[in-house]
């Protein structure tokens, strides 16, 4: 008998255990992304906080604002444009994708993939390889306006 007593107690021991991790848990705070020293300031206390650094955020939306805009979620930070088309050259158009990795202002939390298609004879879309540098191009466009932007938070 006093080990079915012993075993009673164990589970008992282990539910309570159990329930105070469970209870300590909702207790703290979870961490807050972008309220580093590398996001822009707010101009409200109470606004939530996007998930990237805001400076390479509102950059990426400042570089490719000339193609439509597709899709935006600011918490997984990706920014998917729609397909534009240059109005000089309407047989060949561009897509871009922007994941931003990072909450800090950091050139590897960048990553930039573009497509592009061209028009064949029949009015079809054909996928087209990009120029290896058309992406580094706008990695570093996004780059040097992020730090525009961030200058500009700081001096005033």
């Amino acid at each position: 008998m006093p080990f079915v007593r012993r075993s009673w107690l164990r589970g008992v021991s282990y539910g309570v255990v159990a329930a105070s991790v469970l209870a300590m848990g909702g207790c703290g705070a979870l961490p807050k992304f972008g309220r580093g020293g590398d996001q822009p300031k707010s101009s409200s206390a109470n606004a939530p906080a996007i998930g990237v650094n805001g400076y390479l955020w509102r950059a990426t939306l400042d570089t490719l604002s000339f193609m439509p805009l597709a899709s935006a979620d600011p918490y997984g930070g990706v920014i998917i444009t729609d397909w534009y088309s240059n109005p000089e050259k309407p047989d060949e158009r561009f897509k871009a994708t922007v994941y931003i990795l990072d909450s800090r202002l950091r050139a590897d939390g960048l990553n930039v993939a573009v497509f592009k298609q061209n028009r064949d004879g029949g009015g079809n879309w054909i996928d087209a390889p990009t120029a290896a540098q058309t992406e580094t191009d706008i990695e570093n466009a996004i780059l040097t306006r992020a730090r525009q932007l961030r200058l500009s938070n700081i001096r005033g």
